[in-house]
Formats: structure tokens, C-alpha cells, sequence
């Protein structure tokens, strides 16, 4: 009677998970999801959806996810399935994967770079090459 059940990652679409500018969180992050970071997080985060990263948002640890929007501070390893933009007053440090990459003049890029396809992300973190057909 009370049961409710998980909702697909479709029903989710056009809805963002926020942290707001303030807060830290320490520990990891799982999200099926859309996510808006602007406060601090030290800690990994996994999603099957896009993090954006706001430009007062800082993120100190992995992230695995489809898509991502870097206007703050990252240092660690990111994995992206698709589409990693950086915009000019971001700052990136550690390694990047993804499959596309967008870095506007101005940016702080300091970090290691492969390109390469990978599976969609799991939300337990674990992004994977696609193996050639």
C-alpha cells in the first residue's frame, strides 16, 4: 500500500538534484539524476545524468558520469561518457577521460587527457571502454 517504486532514469529527465553555495558534504555521491553542485564536495560522485559544477562549486575526489559543465574548481580523476565542457574560469586538475571535450580560453587545464568512447556510466561508478565491433 505504501510501497513506492524507484523511478527509471526516463522519469527523472528535466529534474536536478542541487547543492547549493554554503554546504560541504564529505563522503560519496550517487545520483541517477541531473546534479548541481555550487557548494563543496570532497568525496566521489557517480550519476548515469550530466553534473554541472557552478562556478563557486569546488569538487575534491572521482566523478563518473554522461555529460559534464565545469565552472568551479575540480581535482581528481573524471571519467565522461560523452561530453565534458569547460568554461574560462574553471579550474581542473588530475585526469580526465571523456569522449568529447570542450575547454573555453581562459580555463585552468592541468590535467592529464584521454579521449576515447566509454560505456554510459553506472551510478555505482564504474564507467567502462566499448569494445570495438
Amino acid at each position: 500500500m505504501f510501497e513506492k517504486s524507484q523511478k527509471s532514469y526516463t522519469d527523472l529527465l528535466g529534474k536536478t538534484n542541487r547543492i547549493v553555495e554554503g554546504t560541504q558534504i564529505r563522503g560519496d555521491i550517487v545520483s541517477q539524476a541531473d546534479f548541481r553542485l555550487d557548494g563543496e564536495l570532497v568525496g566521489n560522485f557517480s550519476s548515469k545524468g550530466k553534473i554541472v559544477i557552478g562556478p563557486a562549486g569546488s569538487v575534491t575526489g572521482d566523478i563518473t558520469c554522461k555529460n559534464a559543465d565545469i565552472e568551479g574548481r575540480f581535482k581528481g580523476k573524471i571519467l565522461v561518457a560523452e561530453t565534458l565542457n569547460i568554461k574560462a574560469k574553471a579550474s581542473i586538475q588530475g585526469e580526465v577521460v571523456c569522449a568529447k571535450l570542450s575547454v573555453e580560453p581562459g580555463a585552468d587545464f592541468s590535467a592529464s587527457c584521454e579521449m576515447r568512447q566509454l560505456k554510459t556510466p553506472l551510478a555505482d561508478g564504474a564507467g567502462e571502454e566499448k569494445k570495438p565491433q
